[in-house]
């Protein structure tokens, strides 16, 4: 059986029980591994299955399409990331309209009881889910006691904020951080340096004509939480990280429309097409700009490739010093 689960509807999924977690988990920040981590040992302390609960697109995706939020994180990367913190299960529900009319009640009994066999659920602060956000943890500490019954019972919990430095980590403070380039306080409430994975796609092939090649990923349709031209590593193509300069955005001087991630690797030669890379940001240059002509752009993209190399050469100087452990400097007690 797959480990990654879509839909509400279906047979029991988990006949031996369930810890459940339930949240956005947009960018797996610290405060998400909290929790995950501690649905994980949850689950192993009574001998179930620990399942992350999520919902794809984000319900604040599909009730505004029009102006959708940022994404840190697109749904692969979410699920395998779910699945690296040790989840057994990870279901990233489909959230749709047959979704959104589902009442707080109704999810409970067919996610919660009949489909996971929730014994435990775990959520984070302010939690609110089901059809106008009518459910929140006081609805499922009800359920789940009058279920106890019917042999259907299960405990809900909300487990305390991660605090750095007096302040909740949040993704959408990670969004804010990240969007003013301040990318140490980015990683310091992500745990790890912002990155952005993916296959590599065929594009119009522009760079290469320039004289920057590229490796091109796409978004699926989700909205970046960033917009520019950065100093980057690239993972995935050797044994270290490659050293690139990125363009993140729609590429207004040739009229493009669809954000596109275009990393050019220093000095490299070869095929990546079809290969999975993570881009790891490091420094934002300059904003995406509309030049005039294709040679005004290529001078610059020769002024970026040589403050890019400046700028990684100093971050390989400075790589002996570790980010602080996940959670040494954080502060969270479950509730």
């Amino acid at each position: 059986m797959s480990r990654l689960f879509r839909d509400v509807e279906g047979g029991p999924r988990c006949p031996h029980g369930s810890v459940v977690c339930i949240g956005a988990f947009d960018g797996l920040h610290l405060g998400h591994r909290a929790l995950v981590r501690h649905t994980v040992s949850r689950a192993r302390a009574l001998g179930v299955e620990a399942v992350a609960l999520s919902f794809e697109p984000l319900p604040r995706e599909f009730f505004a399409p029009a102006a959708p939020p940022p994404r840190l994180l697109l749904p692969r990367a979410k699920a395998e990331g779910l699945l690296a913190l040790e989840a057994d299960q990870v279901g990233l529900l489909r959230f749709n309209g047959r979704l959104s009319a589902l009442s707080a009640e109704e999810f409970v009994r067919r996610v919660l009881v009949q489909r996971l066999s929730a014994r435990e659920v775990w959520v984070g602060p302010e939690f609110r889910f089901g059809k106008a956000r009518g459910g929140d943890i006081a609805l499922l500490r009800r359920m789940g006691e009058e279920g106890r019954a019917e042999g259907q019972g299960f405990s809900a919990h909300e487990i305390e904020p991660v605090l750095l430095d007096g302040e909740r980590v949040s993704s959408t403070r990670i969004r804010e951080a990240l969007l003013a380039g301040d990318f140490a306080a980015a990683a310091r409430w992500l745990g790890r340096r912002y990155a952005i994975g993916g296959h590599v796609v065929r594009g119009q092939q522009l760079g290469r004509t320039l004289g920057f090649p590229t490796a091109n990923l796409r978004f699926g349709g989700k909205t970046p939480a960033l917009s520019g031209i950065y100093a980057t590593w690239v993972h995935g193509v050797g044994d270290r990280p490659w050293p690139s300069v990125s363009s993140l955005g729609t590429r207004p001087t040739v009229a493009g429309v669809e954000p596109l991630l275009e990393a050019h690797l220093f000095d490299f030669d070869g095929d990546l097409y079809g290969r999975r890379i993570e881009v790891e940001f490091v420094a934002h240059l300059r904003p995406e700009l509309k030049f005039p002509d294709l040679p005004a752009l290529t001078e610059q993209m020769h002024r970026d490739a040589e403050q890019a190399r400046g700028l990684l050469r100093l971050d390989s100087q400075r790589a002996a010093a570790p980010l602080p452990a996940p959670l040494a400097a954080a502060t969270q007690t479950p509730a």
